[in-house]
């Protein structure tokens, strides 16, 4: 499988193109912004452009669709409650899309926003916003706060430690780095072990 990252300093995201193999078909994840750089990495690979995937909908990771749109004719996934203004393939938790002759688990992890998936193509996982390097994503409030930590710790950290994660924003991770130094994830696993141990005290 082939990944390259664009980073764009409008919105400094991330946006990925993924392949099976030169010369494939091929998906973008996060098209926060379309530029010549990008057309250039598709053209230049020979690759086919037929999807899209959107971790969530907030403008920085979307805001290149509609330039992509005008130049290929693309499928677009993303979260039923993301409820663009265009037509789109709706993915749902836990299930499994097949394009591109890739399989890929679909992740539902709220807490940045409620639309927020995360995408695992074989040993990669695109988190989008909701675990970057180092840090989680940002939320409006505490409860959004802990809905996401919980998410992530559920969702996310019992996946294999060899996983390498591709975040919307920022350098590439591995959970293992995570779990390690993730220093909210670290406050995540204190808060519960100091569960644990009231519920041994009682």
């Amino acid at each position: 499988m082939n990944i390259y990252q664009h980073f764009s300093v409008v919105g400094f995201c991330n946006t990925y193109l993924v392949a099976k193999k030169a010369g494939s078909e091929a998906l973008l994840i996060d098209p926060g912004h379309v530029d010549l750089e990008l057309i250039n990495l598709i053209e230049s690979n020979q690759y086919k452009l037929n999807h899209v995937l959107l971790t969530h909908r907030h403008t920085a990771h979307t805001q290149g669709l509609w330039t992509l749109k005008k130049i290929y004719d693309v499928t677009i996934h993303a979260s039923s409650f993301s409820a663009f203004p265009f037509p789109y393939q709706i993915v749902e938790d836990k299930s499994t899309l097949t394009i591109c002759d890739l399989e890929i688990e679909v992740l539902h992890v709220p807490g940045h926003s409620l639309d927020s998936m995360v995408y695992k193509i074989d040993h990669a996982l695109f988190t989008g916003d909701t675990l970057l390097c180092g840090r989680i994503g940002s939320t409006p409030g505490y409860r959004e706060q802990a809905l996401l930590l919980k998410s992530i710790n559920q969702r996310l950290m019992t996946l294999d430690e060899n996983i390498l994660i591709f975040p919307g924003h920022g350098t590439a991770s591995k959970i293992r780095i995570e779990r390690m130094f993730n220093h909210d994830l670290l406050q995540l696993g204190a808060i519960e072990t100091e569960r644990e141990h009231w519920r041994d005290d009682e």
